[in-house]
């Protein structure tokens, strides 16, 4: 069964928004993993706009499922992540400015760098991921870089699938089936939802673990936490 990881940066936003501690991101890790999700995740930005570093360590010895910890491997990330130790990082080329990631990783040209990074990570025991759009030329300098896992970037599924899921999946189950070939794991993330999360999770092989925070802390708000999370769970049910 394709883990269900939870991603509580919006939690952190809406906390944010207001200052204090309301709503809790430890309190929400702590029900989440009660309610059934099987790992958080976490997207700290340097600016601090929603996960802090502060919520990065008291996370840590709460998280008793998979902690993964993404984000773009400056200096200061990677020491944090081989300090905190988590389950998995998440590498993610996302500009400092950015409200969201928005592309993968052109894993060809920066080969070297992204290898240079995984060792320090994987010397530490950390399960590393790439995120990668679904270019299936990339997986081969993915796997060169030494990395465990691609996580697939959904956002161009999620924008086309009510226009044709057919079409919209095929680059992501060609990257997926590549990536099986070259012994790495599949993660997927971004803008999947309960609309199109069960046909991308039932099509494409290797499928590990999906990371899902926008969509799922915003249907929360009209079905409440635990039923949005069960929901998940059963979209990703195999029977």
């Amino acid at each position: 069964m394709t883990k269900l990881s939870v991603n509580i940066n919006k939690i952190a936003t809406i906390r944010n928004a207001r200052g204090g501690e309301t709503p809790s991101v430890t309190e929400a890790a702590i029900k989440i993993q009660e309610f059934g999700g099987q790992g958080i995740t976490i997207h700290p930005r340097p600016d601090e706009r929603h996960i802090t570093r502060k919520d990065v360590y008291d996370l840590k010895p709460l998280v008793t499922t998979e902690f993964n910890i993404e984000g773009n491997p400056h200096r200061s990330f990677i020491d944090m992540v081989l300090e905190v130790k988590p389950e998995q990082v998440t590498l993610v080329p996302d500009a400092d400015d950015a409200i969201t990631s928005n592309a993968g990783w052109d894993t060809k040209k920066h080969l070297d760098f992204l290898t240079e990074i995984i060792a320090e990570f994987k010397n530490a025991g950390i399960r590393t991921s790439i995120f990668l759009d679904p270019t299936p030329e990339l997986v081969e300098y993915a796997a060169k870089s030494g990395a465990d896992r691609i996580e697939l970037y959904t956002e161009a599924y999620a924008k086309n699938y009510l226009v044709n899921k057919e079409e919209a999946l095929k680059p992501y189950y060609d990257t997926a089936v590549i990536a099986a070939d070259f012994g790495l794991g599949v993660n997927a993330g971004h803008d999947l939802s309960l609309e199109n999360l069960k046909y991308f999770a039932d099509n494409i092989p290797n499928l590990l673990e999906v990371s899902i925070g926008h969509a799922l802390v915003s249907e929360a708000l009209y079905m409440g936490l635990e039923n949005t999370v069960q929901a998940y769970l059963k979209r990703l049910a195999k029977w």
